[in-house]
């Protein structure tokens, strides 16, 4: 059963004759009957108010139209974006997946793309043809196929009216570190300066998949925001493909299925490791003007992928030890993240110090401890890494205001990226 029902009547008016009015109104009565006990969300999506084709005609009181649509909310805007962006809205509020689409058969195709753009496989839509006299109005569609132009104008709609929403949840903040010379372009990213807005996500999410609520067209919003805000161009950017575990990407060489760190020495070329608890690491050599970025949960770190991506930068471009800059993005801390006693066993073997009550059956454990130990041991010079700074060392778990958090929001949580390119 959907737990909402979306009526399109977008872009459409109503015949005059008055039988169109009753055709409405029994539709609206029969959704009415096989959801309204049910259905947690009714709505009728148009462009403007239901009106008729002509000036003198109005809907009458008596045919029990305007009762039966008090039952239903509608949402009108002057755009197909606006308007399922705003329903989306809604859905979200009362965390409802099951969504019924009824809507005019020429408009279906229509109606699939935008849904395909707006919306993320946490949602399952049902369609159901419209069954109504409707005069069509100018974005009549074809019933079975969206020619590449159609696609690209619903892409510049969506974008155009994503471009204008407001920044949610304050201004846009880029962490940066005094370490890492000028000639590459760099941050950390925080939860501020985006337009996610569903509250685990909010605002400034950087990572889309078929589990959360969040589509890619928002990510890629926020992706814009940041490269027009650090310097960066944003269609050329490359997140890690998150494994847990060491495998290093080298750009120009293919690109495996999954990776924890990524190198490169390609100029105008943005990299960036994503983290929402687990560390995002970013690496600089200013001699080799070569860079990369980690991603360093607790398997990555004891697997050694910090070192693994040092190495891989010494192999391919020449980097000298002595000349690698880096620098760990926020994490969580040790006073959130434990995990069971026989997985902390490794931290403590490593170092005594990454652990607090190992005798406990979770013991808490510091990621950033042992991955500048694991650093320092491949030669790493003390001096050039930075895990230590007012901003960068803040738990994510324990600054709500400020970062996503895994641990603190559960599997829906938000993601903040560490991200470096070199300048053009």
């Amino acid at each position: 059963m959907a737990e909402a029902v979306l009526i399109d009547l977008f872009g459409l008016q109503l015949n005059s004759q008055k039988n169109c009015h009753q055709t409405l109104l029994k539709t609206l009565n029969t959704v009415q009957y096989h959801h309204g006990a049910k259905a947690k969300f009714l709505c009728i999506m148009c462009c403007s108010n239901i009106s008729c084709d002509h000036d003198n005609c109005e809907l009458e009181t008596s045919n029990g139209l305007s009762t039966i649509l008090t039952e239903f909310e509608t949402v009108s805007n002057p755009s197909m974006a606006a308007s399922l962006y705003t329903i989306k809205q809604k859905i979200d509020e009362k965390n409802l997946s099951s969504i019924k689409v009824i809507v005019p058969v020429h408009r279906k195709m229509l109606m699939k793309a935008f849904i395909d753009q707006l919306f993320t496989d946490v949602y399952n839509f049902e369609f159901e043809d419209l069954q109504m006299t409707l005069r069509a109005g100018p974005l009549k569609q074809s019933t079975d196929i969206i020619t590449a132009q159609e696609a690209e104008a619903i892409q510049n709609e969506i974008e155009t009216y994503l471009r204008s929403l407001p920044t949610l949840k304050g201004e846009l903040t880029i962490i940066t570190s005094p370490l890492i010379s000028d000639i590459f372009i760099h941050g950390f990213t925080t939860r501020t300066g985006g337009i996610s807005y569903i509250p685990t996500l909010s605002s400034f999410n950087l990572f889309s998949s078929s589990k959360r609520r969040d589509p890619q067209v928002v990510v890629q919003e926020n992706l814009r925001r940041l490269g027009n805000a650090a310097g960066f161009n944003w269609k050329k950017f490359y997140r890690i493909k998150t494994d847990h575990a060491n495998d290093i990407w080298i750009m120009g060489r293919k690109e495996p299925e999954s990776y924890d760190g990524i190198t490169t020495n390609q100029r105008g070329v943005t990299i960036a490791a994503l983290g929402a608890d687990c560390i995002p690491i970013v690496f600089a050599d200013p001699v080799k003007k070569a860079c990369g970025v980690a991603h360093s949960g607790w398997r990555g770190t004891l697997l050694g992928v910090a070192m693994a991506t040092v190495n891989a930068m010494i192999g391919e471009y020449g980097c000298s030890l002595e000349d690698i800059i880096v620098v760990l993005g926020p994490s969580v801390g040790p006073c959130c993240f434990t995990l069971p006693r026989e997985s902390a066993k490794a931290f403590h073997n490593l170092h005594p110090g990454c652990v607090r009550l190992f005798d406990s059956p979770n013991p808490y454990v510091d990621i950033r401890k042992a991955t500048r130990i694991l650093l320092e041991r491949g030669g790493i010079l003390p001096q050039n890494i930075q895990d230590q700074n007012q901003e960068l060392n803040l738990c994510t778990s324990c600054h709500p205001d400020k970062f996503f958090s895994h641990v603190r929001d559960g599997l829906n949580f938000g993601t903040q990226i560490g991200f470096i390119s070199i300048r053009e």
